[in-house]
């Protein structure tokens, strides 16, 4: 009964579109329904992925859903610089590795109880966003000293960093597939779909979910105000939330079913993927859609960052999930949350 709802539950994604570009529908009723047909969408997602990984395994498997799930975030990203708020950029991206490290792995943990988890290709992955973190740092301690954040030099001095860090990126990757790919791995069941419907049905859903975000992005600032919001706790918060709405349902799905190994691999890898490629990509495309973004966070983004990821790691460390870990990380999440409101 469930799957044939969330089945139905599809056809509010062309209502959205609708009810925005033909009848002019009002930005309250735009944010309630692209908010709902989200859910949807990452169950597909995360359905299509439980699928791919039949044939790739579980590493190659969360790679998949972090990469279809990210895309709309660099989408919105790339709006978001077009239209001169910079800061939600940075917010969004600084919430959406945040949340992904606490909250989606947390509740990932609780959902699918005791269970392995691949603890070195995790490390591995943690390890990257600490890097990042740490290279993001310089152009960011500048911009503390009092002068403008957006600076012109600030721009210049950030895009060497960018390029180090995405080549970070593809270095870890590489290494992380080639170890998924030498991996053992059973057949894909009988009643698996083939890789490339699989693909094709994230492709599709992907395009969908960046349609609907956007949407539901476009209705946030007004929804803000009505419920009196600041725009970085929006950004940091509720845009990362929604961003990565994909790999959110789709991990608890998947750690519902019992593939612990697969979910905690979509929430690290979409982590990582925001911290490490997303971050530095938004940064080296924004002179194409606007005023150059440089790599100048907040000091609470650059701790809370640095602070997800080492607390992540401490958990992951033995290769098992244990559900009251993933009580302790969706706690954490809290304080963070907690902390951006109040800054």
């Amino acid at each position: 009964m469930a799957r044939r709802i969330l089945w139905a539950s599809l056809v509010l994604t062309p209502i959205v579109l609708a009810g925005r570009y033909a009848f002019s529908f009002g930005p309250t009723a735009l944010f309630i329904l692209a908010a709902a047909a989200l859910i949807p969408l990452a169950w597909l997602i995360g359905e299509a992925t439980e699928h791919a990984a039949e044939h790739t395994g579980h590493g190659v498997g969360g790679f998949l859903n972090a990469s279809f799930g990210n895309a709309p975030e660099l989408i919105i990203a790339l709006f978001a610089v077009a239209d001169g708020l910079p800061e939600v950029v940075r917010g969004s991206l600084t919430g959406s590795v945040v949340s992904n490290i606490l909250l989606v792995l947390g509740v990932a943990m609780i959902a699918g109880g005791d269970g392995k988890v691949d603890a070195r290709s995790l490390r591995w992955q943690l390890a990257a966003v600490f890097g990042a973190v740490a290279l993001i740092l310089i152009p960011s301690a500048l911009s503390w000293q009092g002068s403008s954040r957006e600076r012109h030099s600030l721009f210049l001095l950030s895009l060497p960093i960018a390029v180090v860090v995405l080549a970070a990126y593809l270095v870890v990757t590489i290494r992380n597939l080639r170890v998924h790919r030498a991996a053992q791995r059973g057949e894909a069941s009988d009643s698996a779909w083939t890789l490339r419907k699989a693909i094709v049905v994230l492709a599709a859903a992907t395009v969908a979910t960046a349609l609907v975000s956007e949407t539901l992005v476009h209705t946030l600032d007004r929804f803000g105000h009505a419920v009196g919001l600041n725009q970085f706790f929006i950004a940091v918060v509720i845009v990362a939330i929604v961003g990565n709405a994909a790999e959110h349902g789709g991990a608890v799905v998947i750690a519902r079913r019992g593939h612990t190994e697969l979910a905690t691999e979509i929430a690290i890898t979409s982590s990582m993927q925001v911290a490490v490629f997303l971050i530095p990509v938004v940064t080296l495309l924004s002179w194409l859609v606007g005023p150059g973004l440089p790599l100048s966070f907040r000091a609470i983004e650059i701790v809370t960052m640095a602070a997800a990821a080492a607390f992540a790691t401490f958990v992951i460390w033995d290769g098992r999930s244990r559900r009251w870990e993933g009580f302790v990380l969706v706690g954490a999440y809290g304080l963070a949350v907690v902390w951006y409101a109040l800054a």
